[in-house]
């Protein structure tokens, strides 16, 4: 499909726009890149609209001529003509000289218009932290990761066996330091993968290159970041960088070299994305790509949002075209356990109403990262936001849980960990969890389901029993050195006698088994609406909702059951028809799974994960008991004070326009 822009004069010269820079402007008027920088001083970009004369707020940015330099003077009407000229390397090499590059400088407006290295071992080296730089906390590197263990209740029979008896593990990963600095975090290896078919001209591609602006000013010195563009083919227009202030400048210069054409090529374009992580010599400790799409994939007979439904069997996997990504971001079946190879998480980000669901939660799904929907367009900045809030505040990386049962004929029946990958072993003495990444602050936890024998000697009035040994062990960032903990061993009473007070369920246990039954209902739910049985689909989450207000932490006014509720509330309206269940209830169904799958934050529809918290969580306790001024259990404050900034951006640009109008 042709982009719009292709059919459009521009608004200086008047002529095409084909595959030149284009730069589309807040009131969705485009023109050549080159054509709004005023041509009396070569440098400065024009600020009003020579069409509709509203003030733009947002410019791209350039790279200074030298003073004595009159190449521009060439072609006034259009003077960045000559950096896609590829049929004269004499001008191009004349552009080079008289703008101000270091030997070892990539100017990106060449670097995307010239052909692609075959490999990309041109990644910027990393920055090693001076040992001055890193902090001491507590005698140690970094707080270590706590770890809490909960029994669903207290006592149980000595006489009696146990089927099913719960333990609740809670983790809370240390948080940053007030003074944080770059070295006390992992320093992050980052692609953006930018879906610029001829669906995202005009406003569209205008806000994601304003969120990339936002991206690169909040990575630091040690950060690398790289990115990619796709329409029909996927190009790397600017290689893994450190965020420098000369790497920033030359991102943002990349980025707004970018204009919408052509169709979507999701395979091509994360193929790329994963060849700069995977060809590069040098490794950040933490790896992730960002990948944004709009439409469905028109390269590889994708079925888009609809597969599920154009096939009768469903529940056999996404799209086949699937299997020809990396398998380092999409193993496919077979694909080994959580060591079999190393994982490049994918955070894909489905844009408006038209975009592929289906496919972008299984890559994400099947690569270690979150899937967001992004309903409207001018949410794009702050879910760029709350993302990396998170990828730069890793703290802890490959966390491991190992269970042991610590009773005499007990076993571990179950571990519901959600996306994260568990196994039992031993006949059941022997339970292993693969957690991974903990960003700072951030919280998880796991119901761990045991059978418990009865006691050989019961006559005894009461004793102590051990039931679960647990290690946790994970790799520091700071240290990098490995870590261990082993918690105590959680215990129980057996008594003779039970009494009625014995048998009352932990609130907290209660708590997460709600939020599995709600992640249960709503993965459920999704499978009977892709079949086309909506009713049921909103019967299967009516009934769970009632059994989540009638559970006992609900009643006693927890504030998370009551969460539960209103996103199971709100996906079932959001699957009240055919038609509101293809443009947005999916998307918001599949986003939900993600989140729960993982618990962590994703954006949800007009819900941008960490927004409507306060800056540093100061209100937390008030947040809880007013579910509707924003809880949000899956965010950390790190994410949330990175949306946070970005609104108050936002605002500032807000009102910047409103005064000059």
């Amino acid at each position: 499909m042709s982009s719009p822009a292709e059919d459009k004069e521009c608004g200086v010269c008047t002529r095409r726009i084909t595959s030149e820079a284009v730069f589309t402007a807040e009131c969705s008027h485009s023109f050549h890149l080159g054509c709004i920088f005023d041509k009396n001083s070569n440098t400065s970009p024009l600020s009003l609209c020579p069409l509709c004369y509203t003030n733009w707020n947002h410019l791209p940015f350039y790279k200074k001529p030298n003073s004595d330099s009159n190449v521009f003077h060439t072609n006034v009407y259009h003077p960045l003509e000559l950096y896609y000229d590829d049929d004269d390397p004499f001008l191009e090499a004349s552009i080079r000289e008289s703008l101000e590059f270091s030997d070892d400088d990539d100017d990106p407006f060449l670097e995307a218009s010239m052909p692609e290295p075959l490999e990309f071992y041109d990644d910027d080296p990393l920055l090693e932290p001076s040992s001055a730089s890193i902090v001491v906390v507590g005698g140690g590197l970094l707080q270590k990761v706590s770890v809490e263990a909960i029994p669903e209740r207290h006592a149980i029979s000595a006489s009696e066996p146990v089927s099913l008896f719960t333990v609740l593990l809670k983790l809370k990963a240390p948080p940053l330091s007030a003074d944080a600095v770059s070295s006390q975090r992992a320093p992050i290896g980052l692609v953006t993968v930018l879906d610029v078919s001829g669906s995202m001209s005009w406003n569209k591609l205008s806000l994601v290159k304003r969120a990339v602006h936002f991206v690169i000013n909040n990575l630091g010195p040690y950060d690398r970041l790289s990115i990619v563009s796709f329409s029909s083919q996927a190009r790397r227009i600017c290689r893994l960088t450190r965020m420098t202030d000369t790497g920033r400048y030359d991102a943002k210069l990349a980025v707004d070299s970018l204009y919408a054409s052509g169709g979507t090529d999701i395979v091509q374009g994360l193929k790329k994305g994963s060849q700069v992580l995977e060809e590069r010599r040098y490794e950040n400790p933490v790896t992730s790509i960002i990948f944004l799409s709009d439409g469905n994939d028109t390269c590889n007979g994708g079925g888009g949002g609809s597969y599920f439904r154009q096939n009768s069997n469903f529940g056999n996997g996404p799209p086949e075209y699937l299997n020809l990504l990396p398998r380092s971001i999409y193993p496919g079946e077979g694909g080994g356990g959580p060591e079999d190879m190393e994982r490049i998480p994918v955070h894909s980000f489905g844009f408006g109403s038209d975009h592929d669901s289906v496919t972008m939660h299984a890559i994400s799904d099947a690569s270690g990262g979150t899937f967001s929907f992004i309903e409207s367009y001018e949410m794009v900045q702050d879910a760029f936001a709350s993302c990396i809030g998170g990828l730069p505040s890793v703290v802890t990386q490959e966390l491991r849980l190992t269970l042991r049962s610590a009773s005499d004929g007990g076993e571990i029946e179950s571990i519901p960990s959600g996306r994260y990958a568990s196994e039992i072993t031993d006949q059941g003495s022997k339970g292993t969890v693969h957690v991974g990444n903990l960003y700072a602050d951030e919280e998880k936890e796991f119901l761990i389901n045991l059978s418990i024998p009865a006691l050989p000697n019961s006559e005894e009035t009461e004793r102590k029993t051990s039931i679960l040994d647990i290690v946790c062990s994970y790799r520091d960032v700071v240290s990098k050195e490995m870590v261990e903990i082993e918690s105590e061993l959680v215990e129980i009473k057996r008594l003779k006698a039970v009494l009625p007070s014995d048998m009352t369920v932990n609130l907290e246990v209660d708590r997460q088994r709600n939020r599995l039954h709600a992640a249960e209902s709503i993965a459920e739910a999704q499978k009977m609406a892709e079949t086309g049985d909506l009713l049921a689909a909103r019967t299967l989450l009516a009934k769970g909702r009632t059994v989540i207000l009638g559970s006992a932490s609900a009643q006693a006014g927890d504030v998370f059951g009551t969460w539960l509720e209103e996103d199971m509330m709100e996906t079932e309206r959001r699957m009240g028809s055919a038609q509101l269940y293809q443009r947005e209830g999916r998307a918001f169904a599949l986003s939900g799974m993600s989140s729960h799958g993982t618990q962590r934050a994703t954006t949800r529809g007009k819900k941008v994960a960490g927004a409507g918290l306060v800056e540093n969580f100061s209100c937390v306790a008030a947040l809880q008991s007013a579910p509707a001024f924003g809880f949000d259990p899956y965010s950390t404050p790190s994410m949330a004070n990175m949306v946070f900034k970005s609104q108050q951006l936002s605002k500032t640009d807000d009102t910047t326009t409103t005064k000059e109008k």
